[in-house]
């Protein structure tokens, strides 16, 4: 499995404050990789740093077989490169289908002209309902997206990422405010997600970081304490003492 991306030896200080110090990390394609630690960890700021929401004040962040660095591009350009993320709260074109949703995700041209004109066509259906079927709302995508409950809309937005067909998806706790089934079918969406892909999920419930069954890193005060499989990971003592003891 060769390496997407490779964060080393990053840091940020905000006003004083280092929350990230010297970092590194590296995820292969395809992987799942859970993220964990407490509050305060460097878990957002580190999604910011990858996205180029935020610039560190040293270090390297390279991504894709050319090493290609983030460092000097904008969003836009790291979002078309091929990395998309999640954020907690779901942000879904309200008064649109989900139909719509999915549509307008598909990766295409962005050019105004281009999107002007944009008719979709069989190929564009065709995308767009293989992508339900992927998220699981075939049957509701004739239905506004403001009429889904919290879970389905995570799941539309996981689908609209997934319409980019971005290499490496970053997920911010996915399962927070979700019923019990509601968050096994997202780990099934993530899982699958992450066969042909790299997928990195911060997230705070241990059951469903269990559930991906996959490698986990454990930031602590902007660096990482541990890695490796959740069993080994909360085993370790320092672990326990910074977040499971707590």
């Amino acid at each position: 499995m060769s390496t997407l991306l490779e964060v080393s030896g990053v840091s940020k200080t905000f006003d004083g404050f280092r929350a990230i110090n010297n970092l590194s990390f590296q995820i292969g394609e395809p992987e799942m990789r859970a993220v964990i630690g407490p509050n305060g960890a460097g878990k957002t700021t580190f999604m910011d740093i990858v996205t180029g929401k935020t610039k560190p004040d040293e270090g390297r962040v390279v991504f894709g077989e050319k090493s290609q660095s983030l460092l000097s591009m904008t969003e836009s350009q790291i979002a078309q490169a091929g990395i998309g993320r999640k954020f907690q709260r779901p942000t879904v074109f309200e008064d649109q289908s989900v139909s719509d949703n999915l549509m307008m995700a598909l990766k295409k041209d962005r050019s105004p002209w281009a999107v002007l004109c944009f008719r979709p066509g069989r190929a564009e259906y065709e995308a767009v309902a293989s992508l339900a079927g992927q998220i699981g709302l075939t049957d509701q995508l004739d239905r506004k997206s403001g009429e889904l409950s919290h879970g389905q809309k995570q799941w539309l937005e996981i689908g609209m990422l997934l319409a980019q067909d971005p290499r490496l998806l970053l997920v911010d706790e996915p399962a927070a405010g979700m019923t019990p089934a509601e968050r096994e079918h997202t780990t099934d969406i993530l899982v699958e997600a992450a066969k042909t892909r790299a997928v990195v999920v911060v997230e705070h419930d241990m059951e469903f970081v269990r559930r991906l069954n996959c490698k986990v890193t454990v930031l602590h005060e902007g660096s990482v304490l541990a890695e490796g499989s959740l069993d080994h990971v909360t085993a370790n003592e320092k672990v326990i003492e910074v977040y499971l003891g707590r």
